[in-house]
C-alpha cells in the first residue's frame, strides 16, 4: 500500500473524530440549557399570597444550587399583609427578594428547598374601618422558607443523565413556611411583616405532552393568631384554600411561556373575638415568561391581575427575576 492511498484514511478518521468530538460538545450544551430552562422555575418570588406558580412539581436535576435577584411592582387595591381587608385603596408596592435553591434526592425522588427574602416599599392611602390610613415606609418581609417532595414520576437523577429522563406525569407534596420576623409595627395598620406564623401545605402535579405541560396544585394557608394587632387588638384568621391551574408551551428549548389562573376562598379574620366578614372569594390571571440564556444564567418575567376582586385583590403586578445556577 503507498502512501497516498494511505493519506485519505487518516483524513477521513480525523474527520470522523472531528464530527463525533463536535457532536458530543452540542449535545453536552443542549443538555445544560434545558435544565437551565427546567429550573429557571425553581425559585419562585411572590410577597402576596394570591400567588402564581408554574412548573412547581416538575422533575429537576438533583445536587444543584440556585441564586436569585427580583424585582416586583404591585398597585391598586392590595394590602401588604394579608391579615388586613382595605377599601378605597390606592397603594404602590415596590419590592427587592433574593431566594436560594437547592435541589437533592429524597427516597430516590427528586426534593427541593427553596428560601427568599424581601424588602418592600410601600406608599398610598386606604380606608380601614372609615379610618384613613396611610403608608410611606420600607421594610422587611417575612421570610419563607420551603420543602417540596416530587413522589411520583421523578427520580432522582443528576445533571449529567437528566437529558435521558422523559417527564410523563409527576405528582408532590410541599410545605412552606413564612416566619414572622419581618418588620412590625403594632402602632402600623400598615406593614411589611404580618406578625403571624403561616403554614402552607400543598400538593400539586404536572403532565407533559409533547411542548405542552399542564400543571394543577391546592394549597391551604394555616394562620397563627396575632396578638399585636393595631390598636391592641388580637386578630385571628381562618384557613384560606387555594386551588391553581397552568397552561405552559415550550416555544423552544430554553423559553417557554404559562398562562395561569387561580382561585382563593377563606382567610376570614376576627378581632377580638367579632368575626370581620372579610372572607376572600378572588381569583388571579396571570402570564409567564422565562428564557435561560446559557447553564448558568436565566431570566423569568411575569404579570397578573385581579379577575374577581372582593377582598383586597384589585391589582396589577410586575416582576422580573434573574437567576444563577451552580
Amino acid at each position: 500500500m503507498n502512501q497516498d492511498t494511505i493519506r485519505p484514511n487518516r483524513v477521513n478518521t480525523l474527520h470522523l473524530h472531528l464530527s463525533i468530538y463536535l457532536g458530543l460538545n452540542r449535545l453536552v450544551y443542549k443538555t445544560k440549557l434545558l435544565i437551565a430552562f427546567i429550573l429557571l422555575s425553581l425559585i419562585s418570588f411572590q410577597v402576596k399570597s394570591q400567588d402564581l406558580e408554574p412548573r412547581s412539581y416538575t422533575n429537576i436535576p438533583i445536587d444543584m444550587h440556585f441564586m436569585a435577584a427580583g424585582y416586583l411592582h404591585s398597585e391598586g387595591a392590595l394590602s401588604p399583609s394579608p391579615s388586613v381587608p382595605l377599601k378605597d385603596a390606592h397603594l404602590t408596592l415596590d419590592a427587592a427578594v433574593l431566594g436560594y435553591a437547592h435541589s437533592f434526592g429524597l427516597a430516590g425522588n427528586s426534593s427541593k428547598f427553596d428560601m427568599s427574602l424581601s424588602r418592600i416599599c410601600m406608599k398610598g392611602s386606604a380606608d380601614y374601618q372609615n379610618e384613613i390610613v396611610t403608608a410611606d415606609r420600607c421594610g422587611y418581609g417575612d421570610p419563607k422558607v420551603r420543602l417540596t417532595w416530587n413522589f411520583y414520576g421523578a427520580p432522582a437523577v443528576e445533571a449529567k443523565d437528566f437529558a435521558k429522563y422523559q417527564q410523563g406525569l409527576v405528582i408532590g407534596s410541599s410545605l412552606q413556611v413564612s416566619l414572622p420576623i419581618g418588620t412590625y409595627d403594632e402602632t402600623k395598620l400598615i406593614n411589611a411583616g404580618a406578625n403571624q406564623w403561616v403554614f402552607r401545605p400543598g400538593i400539586g402535579m404536572s403532565y407533559r405532552i409533547g411542548d405542552w405541560y399542564y400543571s394543577a396544585m391546592t394549597s391551604i394557608r394555616l394562620y397563627s393568631d396575632n396578638d399585636e394587632f393595631y390598636n391592641q387588638v388580637q386578630l385571628s384568621k381562618q384557613a384560606q384554600y387555594t386551588f391553581q391551574g397552568h397552561i405552559i408551551y415550550s416555544i423552544a428549548r430554553g423559553q417557554w411561556l404559562s398562562l395561569s389562573g387561580n382561585y382563593f376562598i377563606g382567610g376570614e379574620t376576627s378581632k377580638n373575638g367579632i368575626d370581620a366578614d372579610d372572607d376572600q372569594k378572588n381569583s388571579r390571571f396571570g402570564l409567564t415568561y422565562s428564557l435561560a440564556f446559557n447553564r448558568h444564567h436565566s431570566m423569568k418575567l411575569y404579570a397578573s391581575t385581579g379577575v374577581i376582586t372582593r377582598i383586597g385583590n384589585d391589582f396589577d403586578t410586575l416582576g422580573l427575576v434573574w437567576q444563577y445556577a451552580f
